[in-house]
């Protein structure tokens, strides 16, 4: 007997992988939690019926969600990853020579158990003597930060559950404050074809407290759509003007300084979302 999971990303649109067999299931305190072994990608982290990852296509998300903010900025030292349990945007982050300190912030200490058990590969950097996890709300952690951050990363799960708050303007004006005079954050802000409020609404929010506000995208064959947005908000460094001498050698799979650049131009559906 075939065993098959399906994502339904609409009511009339989803997305199919076959199941080898599942490795751990668990109700958290938080969330429903699913490991799965899949015949095409994997080992693949669900929450909540959600694909959060899986081996096979994860380095493109983690990649896009670090480098993009590690490159821009001219010398991060103290990173800030508010979500991001399965390790992956860490294991990016320690590829940048000049960072002293990681803080991971996870709300579910689950999910850091289970990424290290199931997905070895991309949690392998949680041991690092630079990396500070704590199992803590991140909303929470943000607000009472201040001045402290060069770099702040929201990887986090769809806007449900305990993850909505981290959609709210009140969040992003709390990572203002928690971030250095010269600092940078990212979230990653769904997709343009079926949540189009979401994307448009987090860009504007964003862009009347950061002076510096741009989205860009990446290819992520798991996600609804495979196109995903992520919405970068800076003090005072530009993405878009970051000298070539910056980019130092750092070993990926998807990102480079092209892609870099070309991730910031945008179909004209995509600009007109941000008007």
């Amino acid at each position: 007997m075939e065993f098959w999971f399906t994502e339904k990303q609409t009511e009339r649109f989803g997305i199919t992988m076959k199941i080898k067999r599942t490795l751990h299931t668990e109700k958290t305190d938080f969330q429903q939690l699913d490991m799965v072994e899949t015949e095409e990608f994997g080992n693949m982290l669900l929450l909540d019926g959600m694909v959060m990852t899986t081996e096979k296509d994860e380095f493109v998300y983690h990649e896009m969600v670090t480098h993009v903010p590690l490159f821009t900025h001219p010398n991060p030292k103290h990173v800030l990853v508010v979500g991001g349990g399965d390790g992956g945007a860490i294991r990016e982050i320690l590829k940048h020579p000049s960072v002293e300190k990681a803080t991971l912030v996870d709300i579910d200490g689950k999910v850091i158990e289970y990424s290290k058990t199931y997905l070895p590969t991309i949690a392998c950097a949680l041991e690092d003597e630079r990396v500070d996890v704590k199992v803590a709300d991140g909303f929470m952690h943000i607000a009472k930060s201040a001045n402290e951050y060069d770099v702040i990363m929201v990887d986090s799960t769809e806007p449900v559950g305990p993850a909505a708050k981290l959609f709210e303007r009140g969040f992003y004006e709390g990572i203002s404050k928690a971030l250095k005079e010269d600092g940078i954050f990212v979230a990653q802000t769904d997709n343009p074809w079926f949540h189009q409020e979401l994307v448009s609404n987090v860009y504007k929010d964003v862009k009347e407290i950061f002076p510096i506000t741009r989205l860009y995208t990446a290819n992520i064959p798991t996600y609804p759509s495979g196109m995903w947005t992520f919405t970068i908000g800076s003090k005072k460094h530009d993405p878009l003007a970051v000298e070539a001498t910056r980019f130092h050698d750092v070993q990926t799979k998807y990102y480079t300084p092209d892609i870099h650049r070309a991730a910031f131009v945008l179909p004209k559906f995509v600009q007109d979302l941000l008007k």
